[in-house]
């Protein structure tokens, strides 16, 4: 099994991305993702990408280009710190979501 990107959220090319699989779920949800999403980007810079694992856990990425000065990689990594405890509950909801629908894992 491979990694599958639940969404990414890009400062360069001020665009988010939201993958079809998930187009079942509640638009608020969708809504949540995005605003989530180009915030951070918008405030520290860069890439920042939802990626399931191969074992369906849910991982915060963040990369930059290479000569973007103004990228905060420490403030990067403590706002994804601050992600994954405000929005514990969402990402713990979509991670059950992507484990039953997709992966099919039924514990």
């Amino acid at each position: 099994m491979e990694e599958f990107v639940l969404c990414v959220s890009n400062a360069y090319e001020k665009k988010f991305y939201l993958d079809e699989k998930f187009e079942t779920i509640p638009q608020s949800v969708k809504d949540e993702l995005k605003i989530m999403c180009v915030l951070f980007t918008e405030d520290v810079g860069g890439i920042l990408e939802l990626v399931f694992d191969e074992d369906g856990e849910l991982e915060l990425r963040t990369d930059h280009d290479e000569g973007d000065l103004l990228y905060d990689e420490i403030g990067a990594g403590l706002k994804v710190k601050a992600l994954q405890q405000t929005k514990q509950e969402l990402f713990e909801s979509l991670t059950l979501f992507y484990q039953l629908l997709v992966l099919g894992k039924v514990d």
